[in-house]
């Protein structure tokens, strides 16, 4: 997902939509762009949507893989992030997500940011729990790919 394209309208999101939002003041810094800090948690937000659709319970971020910030956004702007399951394990999932930005005054959407995270499934007592297959669900892990994700258990 770390793809700039030098055509940003031929480009578009992967992954389904999860949040749509926008940029205030008080989301931005004195030269009025907003804060990475900001995007951060809204696309942990929309991460964690996805994961609690998927796992059908209460899940916990356990680590931020990678962040890459491609372009800034600006106050006003309108921010859609879309996230994609790219794996699940037992107790452990991925998921990549791609914020997008529109100035309220056009219709081009670009691509702002893109972030890996991973998710655990918790029980009603916050430990860890298996996540049921999902028959439709590609991203479902098969022995062939890899061990536990990280804080994954097993």
């Amino acid at each position: 997902m770390n793809d700039v394209s030098p055509n940003p309208e031929l480009s578009r999101p992967r992954g389904e939509p999860a949040i749509r939002t926008i940029a205030m003041p008080a989301d931005a810094n004195p030269a009025g762009d907003i804060f990475g800090g900001w995007l951060m948690a809204q696309m942990d937000l929309a991460a964690g949507n996805v994961a609690a659709r998927r796992a059908r319970s209460r899940c916990a971020t356990v680590s931020v893989d990678r962040i890459t910030f491609l372009r800034p956004v600006f106050i006003g702007d309108e921010v859609s992030l879309h996230a994609e399951i790219v794996r699940v394990g037992r107790s452990s999932m991925t998921i990549e997500v791609e914020a997008w930005r529109r100035s309220r005054d056009g219709e081009e959407q670009v691509k702002v940011t893109d972030a890996s995270f991973v998710f655990v499934a918790l029980d009603q007592g916050g430990r860890p729990r298996l996540i049921s297959p999902a028959a439709s669900d590609p991203a479902a892990s098969d022995p062939a790919a890899g061990g536990p994700a990280p804080g994954e258990r097993g």
